[in-house]
């Protein structure tokens, strides 16, 4: 099949899309990206990338082009409506010219922001493509989650465009089974709306380190408890680092933080005015093919969100890639990202935005048998097999596409 994907964020930016591609196009599909130009994290243009540069590429077989869009920046405020509007602008227009083709399916990843979807429908009207569209992300619920949006107007205006794009999409799939309600709400209950899990790359998997490796220099010793991803709002490091605080006469204890966000300098501040220096180790940011060895090397990984609606319905994606690497997980949240926890019985789960909580999970899972920490990781990588594996899912993906590609055949 030729298969073209939209989405505001692909390589070099870490996402989960990338893996997606390019396992389609090892089955032997055509796949093409139009996408944006990279900044995040950091908010500015990555090196080597602008507004006149690098618009067409090649990653692993898969055809990019890229649309222009305005940066970041510190990823808050009017600077990040600009960007989502910037790209699904220049997207809506370039779009048409710069993926030449016809395209059997046109496949829609959203992290946020929803409006990916105007493109991808704008491209629907050219092509004659059916579109699935790939839910990580409720819109409008989000926004008023993450406080960017308190007017009620504003929020029924985003309502009706989701409901336009949800109208628009020939098939929705929602990476958590909590998220479907929501979208019926708005799409319809005719709209074809499926259970579509994040998996995780094929190196999240349990290893081996070995006694030279640069990340076993970079952990500190003692009792490693490991978050790796986005520090940012949603993350909630109000409550990791205020439990840290709670425990720090613990000293074997070291709260290992890998990544980097807008949240960071508040707490690189906090670290430092609560005298957790000793006990708070912030990494910064690695490629994620590494992530699997720092992950061996930890006691337990930790997982946070807010104590939020939104984020009671999502799977963090962070939970397959913990799953897949076979370690205890500690996870400081609400809803079904705590019920695959503790379903899987791959860890220990307690209330979001609960320091006191999360503090005396920490200190159980500290006091646990080895043994017992150790069947818990496997505990997870047998569940993680049965439900995200990355080949399964892509089968399943794979099969969709194709029945969706024939109705719209017959049908034609």
């Amino acid at each position: 099949m030729n298969i073209l994907i939209v989405t505001q964020y692909f390589w070099p930016e870490n996402f989960r899309i990338n893996d997606l591609a390019t396992g389609l196009h090892e089955r032997g599909h055509n796949i093409s990206v139009l996408t944006g130009i990279p900044n995040y994290p950091e908010g500015r243009f990555f090196e080597g990338y602008g507004f006149f540069g690098n618009r067409t590429e090649n990653y692993n077989g898969i055809s990019i082009v890229r649309a222009p869009l305005t940066p970041r920046g510190n990823g808050t405020g009017f600077k990040l409506a600009v960007n989502y509007l910037s790209f699904a602008l220049s997207a809506s227009i370039c779009g048409p010219f710069l993926c030449k083709g016809d395209f059997d399916i046109i496949f829609v990843y959203e992290p946020s922001p929803v409006t990916v979807g105007i493109p991808a429908i704008v491209l629907k009207k050219i092509k004659s493509s059916p579109v699935i569209f790939w839910m990580q992300d409720l819109w409008p619920e989000s926004l008023t989650a993450a406080g960017a949006v308190k007017s009620k107007i504003v929020l029924k205006l985003f309502e009706f465009l989701v409901r336009m794009i949800y109208m628009g999409c020939d098939s929705i799939l929602a990476q958590s089974r909590a998220f479907i309600p929501n979208i019926l709400r708005l799409a319809g209950d005719s709209k074809q709306v499926l259970y579509y899990p994040n998996s995780a790359e094929e190196f999240y998997q349990p290893v081996n380190v070995c006694a030279e490796a640069p990340e076993r220099v970079a952990m500190p010793e003692g009792f490693r408890v490991t978050f790796a991803g986005n520090i940012g709002a949603a993350q909630d490091f109000e409550t990791i680092i205020t439990a840290a605080e709670l425990i720090k006469e613990q000293k074997n204890i070291k709260w290992v933080i890998i990544g980097e966000g807008r949240m960071l300098p508040w707490v690189k501040d906090q670290v430092n005015k609560r005298g957790l220096n000793n006990t708070v180790y912030l990494m910064g940011r690695y490629p994620a093919e590494m992530m699997p060895r720092f992950f061996a090397l930890s006691d337990a990984l930790l997982v946070s969100l807010k104590n939020e609606p939104i984020f009671s319905l999502t799977i963090p994606a962070k939970i397959q890639s913990y799953l897949a690497c076979a370690k205890p997980i500690i996870a400081a949240l609400d809803g079904e990202g705590a019920e695959v926890v503790e379903e899987s019985g791959a860890g220990l789960a307690c209330p979001a935005e609960n320091p006191d909580a999360l503090a005396k999970t920490v200190l159980k899972m500290y006091g646990m048998p080895e043994k017992d920490r150790q069947l818990m990781g496997m505990n997870g990588r047998i569940y993680f097999e049965k439900n995200f594996e990355r080949n399964m899912l892509l089968d399943r993906l794979e099969g969709w596409m194709i029945e969706l590609r024939e109705n719209g055949q017959r049908s034609g």
